[in-house]
């Protein structure tokens, strides 16, 4: 009786279909980063710890509640809802009290809680009416 084992072959690891399969991969990846774009929005955002502007004469104030709801104040400075809380009431409200003159300061005041549509909606019909001095409303940062 023989005990004795068979030798095995030895085990080698073929280091050119690693090769191959590295190559693959870095030329995968060299050509997959060239199709990923980057948004080159410059966007600065308003910080709120600055100092305060001073509102130098007339203005047109939009208030937008946490509904949704659309008030205006002009030149009085007292806010008055709108009898049609759509964009249509708002357009011609707008164009009401601005008259001619589409130079005047347009500040927007929405809640915290405003959905974000009646922010987008209120600005779209600005840009409608010509109005380009939009600016919006915020309570200074504590320090």
């Amino acid at each position: 009786m023989e005990f004795r084992r068979k030798k095995r072959a030895p085990v080698d690891i073929g280091l050119i279909p690693m090769i191959d399969v590295l190559l693959v991969l870095l030329f995968f990846f060299m050509i997959a980063t060239t199709f990923r774009h980057h948004t080159d929005l410059k966007i600065n955002l308003p910080e709120a710890g600055g100092s305060e502007i001073e509102q130098q004469g007339k203005a047109i104030n939009l208030f937008i509640d946490a509904k949704g709801a659309y008030a205006l104040a002009g030149e009085d400075g007292k806010a008055e809802s709108l009898g049609d809380q759509g964009l249509d009431g708002l357009k011609s409200a707008l164009s009401r009290l601005a008259g001619e003159s589409r130079q005047l300061p347009f500040i927007i005041s929405a809640d915290g809680k405003t959905p974000h549509q009646a922010v987008v909606s209120a600005l779209d019909v600005a840009n409608q009416l010509g109005f380009h001095h939009i600016t919006f409303a915020i309570n200074p940062a504590e320090k």
